[in-house]
């Protein structure tokens, strides 16, 4: 079955496209206007990952200074929010590539102009070949198997979910959004520390598939070094293709084939009906409530929205802004715990399995919080049970863009191909890296994946299901107006940080800069390990494990990008200070 045009809009899109061809003077005309509205955001944001534009009409905060570029180009184009946030999160797909791409998959949370609030899934898929015995090897689990090569891809949904989004509220083309990261992917750009890290991290796994290695080794198999020029015709040909052919060229055209033609030789289970028949999910958004603002969360397959609300539901029992930083972060921790142990029995895509909404009952959190010690840290056996668990459900690596305008567009997507460079595979001659999402699952119940996080049955791969995320794209509102849209990367800390960053701001009055800079800390229930970072001071780390916690020390964990409004209602946009912090000190 073919993808439908969404509307009117992608008509008018497809019919510019096409005057263009007949009018080659409109054509050049149109390239000027691009040209010029890129120039004058570079202007702006030649080093900024988060920026408002000159007339403070819309904000972007991204991971990369060069998807902020292309964000405020659509911007000077006379796009608004959706189209600044599709740009973003295309360009970060060339410059970006190892945490996220149009290989990869999306949670996205968007309140429209007109007040309303949409969650969209489009979040990777298993093949419908999939089966939860799939990594095992003489009755042994492979883990392997779910993080590289063929059978760790799931179907990937981000390039449908950008082409919903700007078809639905967009200004500008899909075509548009493109063509950023059509440039940088056919000129090149110059690779950082970061970038380059990363490679290094996955070069042992990206040597094993030819078409991987051509983009992103040298001659000699070495990966590029700082300052070198990473450049990607074949990503450059795929993004021209999609430009001119919409995304049926990607779900139903030359690179299902292409992908399915490789499936079919290296061992794959995925085929091109599959593809064909990936379709976006529309969730009902998780609304809560905290001290007065109404939280707007993603909910199942995502354990992000549920979670976040869970350990904000413990912590409105306490006076957090009264307590000291070691009693926060310990609290914090106690917190965290409760809630990663009831994610790992509880959650999963609620297509297939039954997960409880007493999770976010107050009274439920009531109950947890009052097992907290202040002193000493608690041990968590099991999951907890939360109220009508049996009859109450909900509805059947990673970058974040945060992205708002004064008409009233407020966007948080995450977006991932789950580890650096995800499966490391690249399909030969499309440029595309494919995500190992499958490895989200759980392989086989009790098998830690990636980040360490372990499952039970709720999470158990099944076709057609979509694997338990942690992503946590939020948007809060007072007095149902949007005031700030935040969301992060980094594996299950993803959903710490973005419960921190909502204590920083609401509860300690932190103002949004300052409050992504603060320490951090993040417990997963397993192991029973205690992440903070190096930047805690001595004394409250020794305080933290004089009252039983295990500390590790990391140098920072996640990334967080966030937009809000401040008591004059203007965007503050702010962007990872760590990530920014690495790269300028290395530059």
């Amino acid at each position: 079955m073919a993808h439908k045009p969404y509307g009117m809009i992608i008509d008018l899109n497809n019919e510019w496209l096409n005057m263009n061809n007949r009018f080659p003077r409109i054509k050049i005309f149109t390239a000027w206007i691009f040209l010029l509205a890129t120039f004058c955001a570079a202007l702006h944001a030649q080093t900024n990952y988060s920026a408002v534009t000159d007339d403070g009409r819309g904000a972007i905060a991204t991971v990369n200074p060069k998807a902020t570029t292309a964000a405020l180009a659509a911007y000077h184009q006379g796009g608004n929010a959706i189209d600044a946030a599709v740009a973003a999160a295309l360009t970060l797909g060339v410059v970006d590539g190892y945490n996220s791409g149009i290989g990869g998959g999306c949670f996205i949370l968007v309140r429209w102009a007109d007040g309303q609030i949409e969650a969209i899934d489009g979040r990777e898929m298993a093949p419908a070949a999939a089966d939860r015995d799939m990594y095992l090897r003489d009755g042994i689990v492979d883990a392997s198997l779910s993080k590289t090569g063929a059978l760790a891809i799931g179907i990937p949904g981000s390039l449908l979910a950008y082409d919903y989004l700007i078809n639905k509220g967009g200004q500008l083309s899909l075509a548009d959004s493109l063509s950023a990261g059509t440039d940088l992917a056919e000129k090149g750009f110059k690779v950082d520390t970061l970038y380059t890290h990363r490679l290094n991290r996955a070069s042992a796994a990206i040597k094993q598939f030819p078409a991987t290695a051509k983009i992103f080794l040298n001659e000699q198999g070495n990966t590029l070094v700082p300052g070198e020029r990473l450049i990607q015709s074949d990503l450059a040909y795929t993004y021209r293709k999609i430009a001119a052919q919409g995304v049926d060229y990607f779900y139903q055209g030359e690179f299902a084939t292409k992908l399915a033609s490789w499936m079919q030789k290296n061992g794959g289970i995925i085929t091109r009906q599959d593809f064909s028949n990936y379709r976006l999910q529309f969730r009902h958004p998780l609304l809560t409530r905290y001290r007065g603002y109404t939280l707007v969360g993603y909910p199942p397959p995502s354990s992000g929205g549920i979670h976040v609300a869970q350990i904000l539901n413990m912590l409105e029992q306490f006076d957090i802004n009264k307590l000291s930083d070691v009693d926060r972060h310990h609290l914090l921790a106690e917190a965290m715990k409760l809630a990663f142990a009831d994610r790992a029995y509880w959650l999963g895509d609620s297509d297939f399995v039954n997960v409880p909404k007493g999770l976010i009952d107050p009274e439920y959190a009531k109950s947890l919080a009052s097992k907290i010690n202040m002193q000493k840290a608690n041990s968590v056996p099991q999951q907890g049970l939360p109220p009508n668990a049996e009859t109450d459900f909900f509805g059947k690596h990673t970058t974040h863009i945060a992205a708002a305008d004064k008409e009233g567009n407020w966007v948080a997507i995450t977006t991932t191909v789950n580890t650096s460079f995800g499966s490391k595979v690249v399909i030969p001659g499309t440029g595309v890296i494919l995500n190992n999402q499958m490895d989200d699952f759980s392989i086989q119940p009790g098998t830690p994946n990636a980040f360490g996080l372990v499952g039970v049955e709720a999470n158990s791969i099944q076709p057609g299901k979509r694997p338990l995320s942690s992503m946590s794209p939020t948007i809060v509102l007072k007095d149902n107006k949007p005031v700030l849209t935040l969301g992060a990367a980094g594996g299950p800390t993803i959903i710490t940080q973005v419960v921190q960053a909502l204590v920083n701001t609401i509860d300690l009055c932190m103002e949004l800069p300052e409050a992504l800079a603060a320490v951090r800390v993040h417990h997963q229930w397993k192991p029973d390990v205690l992440l903070t970072e190096g930047t805690m001071p001595q004394e409250e780390q020794e305080e933290l494990s004089r009252r039983g916690h295990q500390i590790k020390i990391r140098d920072y964990l996640g990334a967080t990008q966030a937009i809000s409004l401040n008591g004059m209602g203007e965007f503050i946009a702010a962007s990872e200070p760590r990530i920014q912090e690495k790269n300028n000190s290395e530059e």
